[in-house]
């Protein structure tokens, strides 16, 4: 724990970025949920298990083993994250000039999509940039606005880009029935779709608990349905797998795979390891089998609701539904004093670090970054602070501090003041850009 001063302090020398606080200063880290989670008993067993040749791991087969199983895919090209996967999915199948549509973007996604050469179109349902929206699948695809791109851009389509819970929308996840539709509509203008999986457990989660039909189906089949309408799937094991670092890039396509064990070899490792230790794939295998499991996945997201109902309760401005990865605070309505050009929930993740030490992670401006024609700066209708829940981790005592700090800030809203962008990197600017505040103090 530590006081204001050195909080205000640590702010300062962070330029106001939470990515740049140290985590030694840090009281409550909820900053991401990706490779934070604790690993299980077995998990840390596995790591013992390790095999460490640079060619044909032992561990490699389990991973693989464990995709073909709860997923089923074909093919597995293993990365070091999921950025990794994202790369070079993108390398084989974009081409200059092609149209990425998706269920909203996401930063990395959308930047490796940006620097093969293609222009990513955002085709989600509308109620999904309404944060007040009470819609259960705000993760669903609009087919209208899907079905547009496709015929306005014949043979520019490679792939129709499908995020379970949608990151950037509040956690929000698309429905089984949706996702068919996707899958029909994709196959009568023959292409691709490729699944971010990161979460995907957690999306059958949400299946499972509002879509008709769906309830008592075990979390794993509802996956391994969710995975069939698809391609393929870039994974962050860093998430629902509950590994602390790892991904992979699994497909069906012989060919796909072919060129993706190609190129992993250039960006990542050898194929059968591609960046990873043996005793992290291991780990990642292990960390699959036990993501899937009903008794799991319902006391993970039930946390997030835990923290998310108790917000919503004291009239905090948040996303609704309540989301399966963290709870979002909406800061247009929490800062409606602040400017978007003022970087409103920027300021509120640092105004929130310097009441308790609980670290949180903007999603709004700062994340969407700048158009690569115009320079132009996006301006998303989504403006939203990100409280993300590590998994097993943190104790129901910690949800309650963040909650009663989130209220403390709430109450002296009207105090914070904007931010200037003084250091803006080239790319995926909110890792690493600095602020100060207007006006010389925060709040």
């Amino acid at each position: 724990m530590t006081t204001r001063e050195q909080r205000e302090a640590a702010l300062k020398e962070a330029g106001y970025n939470t990515f740049l606080l140290r985590s030694r200063d840090v009281y409550i880290d909820l900053l991401t949920d990706s490779g934070t989670s604790a690993m299980s008993d077995r998990q840390w067993a596995g790591l013992m298990l390790g095999d460490e040749a640079y060619a044909g791991s032992e561990n490699f087969y389990h991973l693989e083993e464990a995709v073909r199983r709860f997923y089923g895919y074909r093919h597995v090209i293993p990365t070091h994250q999921g950025r990794g996967a994202e790369h070079i999915l993108s390398r084989i199948l974009i081409r200059p000039g092609d149209v990425v549509p998706g269920n909203m973007y996401f930063t990395t996604t959308r930047l490796h999509q940006e620097l093969a050469g293609a222009t990513f179109t955002d085709v989600i349902i509308d109620e999904a940039h309404d944060p007040a929206s009470e819609h259960p699948f705000k993760g669903d695809v609009d087919l209208e606005k899907l079905e547009r791109v496709l015929k306005e851009n014949p043979g520019r389509v490679p792939y129709v880009s499908v995020a379970a819970t949608v990151n950037m929308a509040g956690g929000q996840p698309i429905s089984l029935a949706n996702l068919r539709e996707v899958r029909a509509l994709a196959s009568r203008y023959g292409t691709r779709v490729i699944l971010d999986a990161t979460r995907v457990a957690e999306n059958a989660w949400f299946i499972q608990q509002r879509e008709p039909g769906q309830q008592g189906r075990p979390v794993a089949d509802i996956v391994r349905e969710l995975c069939s309408l698809t391609d393929g799937c870039t994974m962050s094991a860093k998430k629902d797998p509950l590994a602390n670092i790892g991904g992979f890039l699994a497909v069906n396509d012989d060919e796909i795979a072919e060129q993706a064990r190609n190129l992993v070899v250039v960006y990542e490792g050898l194929h059968t390891y591609g960046g990873m230790a043996g005793r992290d794939m291991e780990a990642v295998a292990i960390g699959i089998e036990e993501s899937v499991q009903d008794d799991h996945i319902r006391a993970r997201v039930g946390q997030v609701l835990y923290l998310g109902e108790k917000l919503r309760r004291w009239g905090i401005p948040i996303v609704v539904p309540v989301g399966g990865h963290g709870v979002f605070l909406d800061a247009k309505r929490f800062l409606p004093h602040v400017p978007q050009e003022h970087y409103p929930a920027q300021a509120l993740a640092a105004a929130l670090y310097l009441d308790s030490g609980v670290r949180a992670m903007e999603r709004g401006i700062v994340s969407a970054g700048r158009d690569p024609q115009t320079g132009e700066e996006r301006k998303p209708r989504l403006e939203l602070v990100r409280l993300t829940i590590p998994r097993r981790v943190y104790t129901q005592a910690h949800m309650d501090v963040t909650a009663e700090s989130v209220y403390c800030v709430f109450e002296e809203r009207e105090k914070i003041r904007g931010l200037r962008m003084v250091f803006e990197p080239k790319f995926l600017r909110f890792f690493q850009a600095r602020f100060e505040p207007i006006g010389g103090r925060l709040m």
